[in-house]
């Protein structure tokens, strides 16, 4: 390699550093929110489905909000739910199941779009491989989610006693086993999108058996507030169902 090469190389990658650093920063403005975010209210559908979005691991509502109004801009009718962010990530999915079904009493609502973020996308998995889901899901879009589990979350190991999530997340864990022993069920289309430079859930920890996969170059925050990320979210919602549509109960 030559000194421009080297140059080159050197400069290309304190670029890709430089914007991840952007996204971390823009994410953590919008953590920052909380829960206390305005609530959504469902007036009549835009373009599909209610698109519900679950954030991830020690995250809230605020980490979801810009992504969610950038969807919103997109005619997208998009809500999300607080959920435990150090919790057993069966229980996560539970409450998501409530809200759900919650929903659908209240509403004319019979199907929902799922997007989830990290721990949030395994919950959302968790609700429709084994928890009745596949009744009211059309799509699930999975952002950065370690379905194989990720060494990362030893990094969280200090919460274990708030807390079973960061113990769950680690490859191998009973739960990680559960979740990949129980198949996907017909009628559900879920498709994995992975950040290429995510350090937290790298993509072959994404990577699942029967799932369309979409890698792009952004890191694991960058996953929430990257507008690429947002165009590949909006041309799945758009494109017509490869599935037959939710599953009779």
């Amino acid at each position: 390699m030559s000194f421009l090469d080297w140059v080159a190389a050197g400069t290309a990658r304190l670029e890709q550093e430089l914007a991840d650093s952007g996204h971390a920063a823009v994410y953590l403005r919008q953590l920052l929110r909380g829960n206390r975010i305005p609530a959504q209210t469902l007036g009549a559908l835009a373009s599909g489905p209610p698109v519900l979005l679950i954030h991830g691991y020690l995250a809230n509502r605020g980490s979801v909000h810009l992504l969610g109004r950038r969807l919103e801009e997109r005619n997208r009718l998009v809500l999300s739910y607080p959920l435990p962010a150090l919790g057993d990530i069966r229980d996560s999915a539970s409450m998501l199941a409530r809200k759900v079904e919650s929903l659908v009493e209240q509403t004319s609502v019979r199907s929902v779009d799922l997007v989830g973020h990290s721990m949030g996308g395994l919950a959302a998995l968790y609700y429709v491989k084994r928890l009745g889901g596949r009744r009211r899901v059309r799509k699930l879009i999975l952002l950065g989610a370690p379905a194989g589990g990720t060494w990362s979350a030893l990094l969280g190991l200090v919460t274990a006693p708030l807390g079973r999530a960061s113990l769950q997340l680690l490859p191998s864990s009973p739960f990680i086993r559960e979740l990949n022993d129980s198949p996907l069920p017909p009628g559900v289309e879920v498709v994995s999108v992975a950040g290429e430079r995510d350090i937290l859930a790298p993509l072959r920890s994404t990577v699942l058996a029967g799932v369309r996969h979409i890698a792009l170059p952004t890191s694991h925050s960058g996953l929430l507030v990257d507008t690429a990320v947002v165009d590949a979210i909006d041309s799945v919602l758009r494109a017509p169902d490869s599935a037959s549509g939710p599953s009779a109960p």
